[in-house]
């Protein structure tokens, strides 16, 4: 039940610009809130950790804001506080470790020489980067831009950068793993 809950929850993210965008012309913002409120009632009981609890607290609160100013901006903001969440969560196991990459290159490789921690320390930072970036674009389409701009970016060209940067520390990683074998 857990991993449906979990999966359910990455389904509704992922569809959620487009969702917002096109259900914001006929339902009132306040009605569209009730999204809102799913997802941070599937991230607050999918998880045990602290900071995810507090994400779905930020998400219930624009949801609540949404619903008594009967306003879009709230829920136009989701992408920028999910992206800032992502950043505490990275930025954090940088300061107290093992980083987020790391934990994941362990999942399948337990054993990693010095040289790999090393690298996913600097994949981490990378991501980091990123979610400065991606997190300032989202908050500056949801203050400035039109809806259809916000959609664009945080429905499409968010998904195809992370995309790239997945694509590219593969290739990179690649390239690691071969000098250091060779």
């Amino acid at each position: 039940m857990g991993r449906t809950r979990t999966l359910l929850f990455i389904a509704l993210s992922l569809a959620y610009p487009l969702v917002v965008y096109t259900m914001l012309g006929r339902f009132e913002p306040r009605w569209l809130a009730v999204l809102l409120c799913a997802l941070a009632l599937l991230r607050a009981i999918t998880t045990r950790e602290r900071l995810w609890l507090w994400a779905a607290l930020g998400t219930g609160l624009l949801a609540a804001w949404a619903t008594l100013s009967n306003a879009a901006l709230p829920l136009k903001l989701y992408p920028a506080l999910v992206n800032g969440v992502l950043l505490l969560v990275f930025g954090l196991s940088l300061r107290f470790g093992p980083p987020v990459a790391e934990r994941l290159a362990r999942l399948h490789e337990p054993d990693l020489p010095p040289a790999a921690v090393a690298y996913t320390r600097r994949v981490t930072q990378v991501w980091c980067g990123f979610f400065v970036f991606n997190g300032t674009v989202a908050l500056v389409t949801a203050l400035w831009a039109s809806e259809r701009v916000w959609v664009l970016y945080n429905g499409l060209i968010a998904y195809g950068l992370i995309g790239a940067l997945f694509a590219v520390e593969w290739l990179v990683r690649q390239r690691v793993k071969a000098r250091a074998h060779g």
